[in-house]
Formats: C-alpha cells, sequence, structure tokens
C-alpha cells in the first residue's frame, strides 16, 4: 500500500501540475479570496455544483467568470430574474407551420460551465428547472432527452441580505449543491491591493486559457484513485450519522436539529476530501481535509428546528459542534 500511495503521489504532482498555474492566472484579476477559489476548484476536480452566499461586490460572479476563463471550454452565464421561464434555461420546443414539424431550440443550460448568478431571483419553478441537469446530467424537451457534455458544472451566486423580489431556494435544489460557501470581505491589505489594481475606469483584465476539458476528466479520474482508509470512511460516516441522531454520539444537539444531512453529503463530503487531498499533492485522505471541507459540505444540510432558530443558533453552529465532538481518528 506504501508503495501505492507514493506511485500515487507522484501522479498527483504531474496531473496536477495545472493546479499552480491556474491559481497565478486567477491572481491577476482576484485578490485575496483564497478560500473561496481553492473551493471553486475543490468542485470542479470533484464533479460538484457550488453556491456562493455573500453580501454585494465581493467578486463572487468575477470569481467564477475567471474560473471560466482560465478553462478552454463553453461558458453561459444565466441572469436569474423574476420573469425568466423555465424553457429559457432548458430551450423549448418550436413549431414550424409549413411541414407541421417541432424542432428543439437549446437552451444556454448547454455548456460545460453556467454562472447562475442571483440565483434566488427566480421562482420556485425556474429553478426546478435545473433539477434534473444538476443531478442526472442530463435535459428533457418534450419527448427528448439529452446528455450533457462533461464537464458540466452549476456555480450560483445569491445575496443573503436582500429579500425584496427573492425566491428562497427550495431544500432539494439546495441539497445538489456539494459545496456551499461563505464569502467574506477582504481583509485591509487585500482592500488595499484591490484598490490599487481595480480604481481605473479601463480596469479590464484578460485571462489566458490554462487547461481544457480533458485535463479536467484526467484529474477527476486521479481523484477517484485518491486512498481513503477505512477509518477515514468511518468518520466521514460518523460525522454525518451525528447530523441525524447526535444522541448517539453524546452530542447535546437533537432539540436544535429539524433535518440531518442525506445520504448524498456522505458521498459529497468523501468525494471533496479527496479532491481536497489532490490539490495539496497527497495521495490520500487526512482527517483534517475532512474538517477543511466539511463546514462547507454540511452548512446547508443541517436544518436547524425553530426552537434552535429562536435561540440564534444556525445549522453551522450545529456542524461545528459535531466537528468538535466526534472522535477524530
Amino acid at each position: 500500500m506504501e508503495k501505492n500511495i507514493t506511485e500515487l503521489t507522484e501522479l498527483i504532482r504531474r496531473e496536477g501540475a495545472f493546479v499552480s498555474a491556474v491559481h497565478t492566472e486567477l491572481a491577476k484579476a482576484i485578490v485575496g479570496q483564497r478560500y473561496m477559489m481553492e473551493r471553486l476548484m475543490v468542485g470542479l476536480l470533484a464533479n460538484g455544483h457550488v453556491l456562493l452566499e455573500g453580501v454585494p461586490g465581493l467578486a463572487k460572479t468575477l470569481a467564477v467568470k475567471s474560473l471560466a476563463s482560465v478553462i478552454n471550454t463553453r461558458f453561459q452565464r444565466i441572469q436569474f430574474t423574476p420573469d425568466l421561464l423555465p424553457a429559457d434555461l432548458i430551450g423549448t420546443l418550436i413549431y414550424n407551420p409549413r411541414d407541421g414539424t417541432f424542432s428543439v431550440k437549446r437552451g444556454p443550460i448547454f455548456a460545460n460551465i453556467i454562472l447562475a448568478d442571483e440565483i434566488n431571483r427566480a421562482p420556485a419553478k425556474v429553478q426546478s428547472a435545473l433539477l434534473e441537469a444538476m443531478q442526472e446530467k442530463q435535459v428533457t424537451i418534450g419527448d427528448q432527452t439529452f446528455k450533457l457534455e462533461e464537464p458540466f458544472l452549476v456555480l450560483a451566486t445569491q445575496n443573503p441580505i436582500e429579500q425584496e423580489g427573492t425566491y428562497p431556494l427550495p431544500e432539494a435544489q439546495v441539497d445538489r449543491f456539494m459545496l456551499k460557501l461563505k464569502i467574506s470581505y477582504p481583509t485591509k491589505q487585500e482592500e488595499r491591493q484591490i484598490l490599487e489594481a481595480r480604481a481605473f475606469t479601463s480596469a479590464v483584465v484578460q485571462l489566458k486559457a490554462i487547461i481544457g476539458p480533458d485535463d479536467i476528466l484526467r484529474a477527476r479520474a486521479v481523484v477517484d484513485q485518491v486512498y481513503v482508509d477505512e477509518k477515514i470512511k468511518n468518520y466521514v460516516v460518523d460525522i454525518v450519522q451525528a447530523t441525524r441522531d447526535p444522541k448517539a454520539y453524546k452530542i447535546d444537539a437533537a432539540d436544535l436539529i429539524e433535518y440531518g444531512a442525506s445520504p448524498r453529503a456522505t458521498i459529497y463530503l468523501t468525494l471533496a476530501a479527496k479532491a481536497w487531498a489532490f490539490l495539496h499533492g497527497r495521495g490520500y485522505v487526512t482527517p483534517q481535509d475532512v474538517k477543511s471541507i466539511g463546514m462547507d459540505v454540511l452548512r446547508h444540510r443541517v436544518i436547524p428546528t425553530y426552537e434552535a432558530e429562536a435561540e440564534d443558533v444556525a445549522g453551522e453552529d450545529i456542524v461545528k459542534r459535531i466537528f468538535d465532538e466526534v472522535p477524530v481518528p
């Protein structure tokens, strides 16, 4: 096993050589925000959709557009608005009166990287149009089903502070995102760097493509090979189980949790931890990998009770308590 891990680590260093080049290129457009950029890469490598939440002006949209720019693939930005229709996303059937037939007009969802900008500004029927595409990587128009090309990734943004004209994402939609990122303000030093680089009326940065779809698919194949020890697998299962039955793990949080994480969380937490290990040049997953990425996988899957909300306890607080109290292997 030790020899295999060594060989796998060497393979990761070869196949993951593009990671530092991508970060260097992205740094031309994005100052700081290392947390956001690393987790966008995790989503890309682990084949998981990402939801970015933060107040306006924190470069969420710019980060997604910049990431798409360094990948030589098809990118579509969809601005979600209250008057959007499902057909505006997935496409529709067009009637041809000349011969009485219908033809398929494909929507912008037929791309590799989708930026769903301000996703909570469209009503539930439009958000639901993404469900099949995000889970099954296919789109049904009329009686025809079309497979979406790999890689296919939905990167969505939303503003948590504005309630006017917004529609909260249903749980089924939120659960399909592998990661939910909470984007925070830059540091004082980073904000000064932003001022120096962007305080010009003509401040436009052109990024060059570093990788292509084949590079991503090869990297994903290597991520699949990252070794996960039996103890780590049990640790992941314990973490997820503790969100459903905290009493079994002697955690005093049963009255705070309405719903725990689904088995999808177990899969996503394992995949994200493997991608995290890949990004850090390792062929094996450590408990710290699970902890490093765990909050982003679980924060939107643990639904607090009314009692918890009354006590100002959020799902994130519960997840933190679980990570603190579940024994680490």
